[in-house]
């Protein structure tokens, strides 16, 4: 937003939602939360898109590929648009994010 209130059109909504996730907790959290919904719904683009801008926002693949052991470009790769994500290495990655974030996602059952 300018100083005016209105949307500043020349920045991408990718970094919009990245400074959202950077300056509001409780927005990263409940993003970390749609990715995994997404992932379990199936919806495994979006999903991974969501992971990508969350982990932008919040680590970076640098930092999240020395933390877990893993090359930080096969994260990215892992997470892109051609990427197919192994249940091993997905559920490694969000523990990690999970722990960092200081939380602990369960599933929970609701009829639809």
């Amino acid at each position: 937003m300018t100083a005016e209130g209105s949307l500043n059109l020349t920045q991408s909504f990718g970094s919009l939602v990245e400074q959202h996730i950077a300056a509001d907790p409780a927005f990263a959290k409940a993003m970390l939360c749609e990715g995994v919904n997404a992932m379990l719904a199936g919806d495994v683009e979006t999903a991974k898109a969501i992971f990508v801008d969350y982990i932008t926002a919040t680590i970076g693949f640098e930092a999240l590929g020395k933390e877990t052991g893993n090359r930080p470009a096969a994260l990215a790769r892992l997470f892109g648009p051609q990427g197919n994500p192994r249940v091993r290495s997905f559920l490694g990655v969000l523990d990690h994010l999970q722990r960092r974030a200081g939380l602990r996602l369960r599933v929970q059952i609701s009829r639809t």
